[in-house]
């Protein structure tokens, strides 16, 4: 869920990483500083890589048809990737909470144009990098090979989990196990987009939350 580079790890709140991290490029270096050891020189020749980008709520930061031009890192805010289906219905693929990484990876590494939209639920602050400055990244710092690596084999596992949720599990059980792993994105993203997020009506979604209220 945390974006197409998720790092899997352990939850931490908006507000844990507010007082974590209080100015920009700080969570980047945390989340590095969780997978790979670099020096000060190298990270601060990483930060020359990057490009600032701040995205207002509901702004694209890739539209369907267009090449994915940038990986964007999220220090704040959330952003969403979803298709539209021609009967006009949204499908929520991923939501990128502060500490996840998006990007349509195959629009990225093959220019190709992407079948699928990104935007801002929220007005978002975002580190973005070329692939041409990407392959700089790694080419002058061996270790983010290594970085890159661990987040996609960690998005890799919990893509291959969600689907086979999406083909086992119940829609309590989905619900269940996003507020455990996300609890931040319940309070946040609007409940019409976790239900399609999740692949179920608002109105199942209704009724998840309706049960669940009333055991307690």
């Amino acid at each position: 869920m945390g974006g197409l580079f998720d790092s899997g790890d352990m939850y931490l709140s908006f507000i844990s990483i507010f007082y974590i991290c209080k100015t920009m490029f700080d969570l980047l270096q945390y989340k590095i500083a969780e997978n790979i050891e670099i020096t000060k020189e190298e990270f601060d020749f990483c930060k020359t890589l990057f490009l600032p980008k701040k995205l207002r709520k509901r702004q694209y930061l890739l539209q369907e048809g267009d090449v994915c031009k940038y990986t964007a890192f999220v220090e704040k805010g959330i952003l969403r990737s979803y298709t539209i289906d021609n009967k006009g219905a949204e499908h929520i693929l991923q939501f990128a909470l502060e500490g996840s990484w998006m990007a349509d990876l195959y629009s990225y590494l093959t220019n190709e144009p992407s079948l699928f939209n990104i935007d801002a639920l929220e007005d978002c602050e975002l580190l973005l990098i070329t692939k041409s400055s990407w392959d700089v990244l790694l080419e002058k710092i061996p270790a983010f090979e290594r970085y890159f690596r661990i987040l996609i084999q960690k998005n890799l596992i919990a893509t291959q989990r969600r689907l086979m949720g999406s083909l086992s599990e119940t829609a309590e059980e989905k619900y269940i196990k996003l507020i455990k792993t996300y609890p931040d994105c319940v309070q946040r993203v609007p409940q019409h987009m976790i239900a399609s997020y999740l692949g179920i009506t608002r109105e199942t979604l209704s009724r998840v939350r309706h049960e669940m209220a009333w055991r307690k």
